[in-house]
């Protein structure tokens, strides 16, 4: 790593006998450090600051000057390592859009990374600005139409984004909202399918083919591929079509869930001899009453379970609200949350959280606008996972299930550990868990006593954390900083002024 000199304005305290190791450790720590001053900081943004620079703009959330600086920052790596950070609000990232470099840009439409388990939608004009955009800049790594592909698939447009530019000037916004067709009015729908411009008209008439069954079966490949099993899955089947799926084996869990798939044809697929066929076809919201019936007394116990869970009448949008709840695999669940397409009415929430169905008490525990009666009611659940469902999911779940759930659910903490829901206080007895991120979560609280015995914890996560804990002393931080094994957290530790963090940087011969 190339070293600048320190400077007419370098502190006089200097570290005369510190290794590249303390200082790149140093550098690190600061750049993690909650409790560093802005013009610390944008010490950082030097190129000498190295791996500590990544850091800082892409780890951590930071204060408004330090994303000034970055925003404005002569180089596309700073700028792009800024705009896959997860820590700051989709607002800040979205400064970025019109940045010349269009690598720069398009880490913006893909989203920051690791990918939250809740994306946060970028703001409207961003996403019609990345939507629109045309090919230019100083960099032509990737085109326009590439960039706005990036953004389809990174959850940062939520459906509400695509209804509200079923009006919009531009064309290839209009045709967003051809995505919503069955949710669209017979009003929307005609508006798009008489739209001035070709492309829009294309995207609607599309959807009307879908439903005519003539169209399809000309349309179905003969071959096994993917146009296929979309067509099986989902679109108007002929008769022709119905008569060759319930002939062949393959084809029959397809045809069992296709909501076009006549009434006569349920009938057959309910008395299928794969169990799981006749699961599908009990999941649906439009079954016969008499079918339903025979359904709630099936041999199998999935297909029982499946019918008897929901009776009728019941709506897609709740049918696929349990259907997540009543899959093959684990229970627990690590999904995205995002911004429902279609949602169940609230009074059904409510009711589920009533049940004795532990499938929909777990639905409603995904319902974000739950009422805090029920919250409450659910965070008493007797059922683990309904717990941890809720904690997971809905704004007002007590502190005492989310650190519950933090704990014993280890494949739910990246999530956990960005809401403001999860104690961060009074973990003194999780000191000596097994598990090390447990450990280091209760080796951050900053109350109670200092984490002296986990400075030597043989994890290194365990160690940062107890070391940058602001209840050590300042004589205590001073030989951390000199020990590699707690140098990175120390100097992360809030505890340390804004003259002793600049200092650290003077000793990594970072300019001022």
């Amino acid at each position: 790593m190339t070293r600048h000199p320190a400077g007419p304005h370098s502190s006089p305290k200097a570290e005369p006998d510190s290794t590249p190791a303390l200082e790149d450790l140093w550098l690190r720590g600061v750049a993690a450090n909650a409790g560093a001053p802005a013009d610390v900081l944008l010490r950082l943004l030097d190129p000498a600051g190295g791996e500590a620079r990544r850091i800082l703009c892409e780890k951590r959330s930071l204060p408004q000057e330090v994303m000034d600086s970055v925003i404005v920052h002569p180089d596309a790596g700073v700028r792009r390592s800024f705009a896959r950070n997860p820590h700051v609000p989709p607002a800040q990232r979205a400064r970025l859009v019109e940045d010349p470099h269009s690598l720069v840009r398009a880490q913006v439409a893909s989203g920051p990374h690791p990918r939250p388990r809740q994306p946060r939608p970028l703001p409207d004009d961003a996403l019609v600005f990345l939507l629109t955009a045309e090919d230019g800049g100083a960099s032509g790594h990737l085109t326009a139409n590439e960039i706005a592909w990036e953004l389809v698939s990174s959850y940062q447009m939520p459906p509400s984004f695509r209804y509200r530019m079923l009006g919009h000037e531009h064309p290839a916004l209009r045709a967003l909202a051809t995505d919503l067709w069955s949710g669209l009015t017979s009003e929307q729908r005609s508006a798009l399918l008489a739209d001035p411009h070709p492309d829009v008209r294309a995207r609607a008439e599309h959807h009307v083919r879908t439903a005519d069954p003539a169209v399809m079966e000309a349309e179905l490949p003969e071959r096994a591929c993917h146009h296929r099993w979309s067509i099986l899955n989902n679109y108007a089947l002929s008769e022709a079509v119905v008569e060759a799926c319930l002939a062949d084996p393959e084809c029959r869990w397809s045809l069992a869930g296709n909501p076009y798939t006549p009434g006569y044809a349920l009938v057959r697929l309910a008395r299928d001899v794969d169990p799981a066929v006749r699961v599908r076809v009990a999941a649906r919201a439009d079954l016969d009453p008499a079918l339903w019936a025979e359904l709630a007394e099936d041999s199998d116990e999935r297909v029982r379970t499946r019918a008897r869970v929901q009776p009728l009448p019941r709506t897609r949008a709740q049918c696929e609200a349990v259907d997540h709840e009543m899959g093959a695999g684990p229970l627990e669940c690590c999904c995205l949350i995002l911004e429902p397409y279609e949602t169940p009415d609230p009074d059904w929430y409510g009711a589920c959280a009533m049940s004795e169905e532990v499938a929909l008490r777990l639905a409603a525990a995904r319902c974000p606008t739950l009422p805090a009666d029920l919250v409450r009611r659910l965070a008493r659940d007797p059922h683990e996972e309904v717990r941890h469902r809720l904690a997971s999911w809905h704004p007002l779940a007590p502190a005492a299930i989310v650190l519950a759930a933090f704990v014993a659910r280890p494949d739910q903490r990246p999530h956990l550990l960005v809401q403001s829901r999860l104690p961060r206080t009074g973990l003194a007895h999780l000191l000596g868990h097994e598990d090390p991120e447990v450990r280091a979560l209760a080796a951050a609280d900053p109350t109670g006593r200092a984490p002296v015995e986990l400075l030597s914890d043989p994890d290194e996560h365990v160690r940062r954390a107890a070391a940058a804990n602001p209840l050590f002393s300042r004589d205590t931080l001073e030989t951390l900083l000199q020990d590699p094994a707690t140098a990175e957290g120390a100097a992360a530790n809030p505890g340390l002024t804004g003259v002793r963090l600049h200092a650290l940087l003077d000793s990594a011969r970072l300019p001022r």
